[in-house]
């Protein structure tokens, strides 16, 4: 898959798992994996890209005497989860034509 595409289909998947609530690392990787296998380097690559986007706010709170940090989607990205609704469909309409059959061509 191109690196590029992969890259922004990443980036909508986390903002996914923390659209409807507050979420840390581990339980985002958690949450994902049933979808998509990603590494924790990985995540908090595209959780620090999210966040310099302003597409995510981070807290820290103490949790089992260490601290703990929560992502909270902002509202640019929940934008960015409705725009990705929007291109989706441009993209399923694109696999449709290119994977029609062969023979309905002239």
């Amino acid at each position: 898959m191109d690196i590029q595409l992969k890259r922004g289909l990443l980036d909508v998947c986390v903002l996914a798992a923390i659209k409807n609530e507050d979420s840390y690392g581990y339980k985002i990787i958690k949450d994902l994996k049933p979808y998509v296998e990603l590494s924790e380097s990985t995540l908090y690559t595209i959780l620090k890209r999210l966040e310099a986007a302003n597409m995510l706010t981070v807290r820290s709170t103490e949790h089992a005497g260490r601290l703990r940090k929560y992502y909270h989607i902002t509202r640019a990205g929940v934008g960015r989860i409705e725009d990705f609704k929007d291109e989706w469909k441009e993209v399923v309409s694109i696999y449709h034509f290119v994977s029609k059959e062969e023979g309905n061509h002239a």
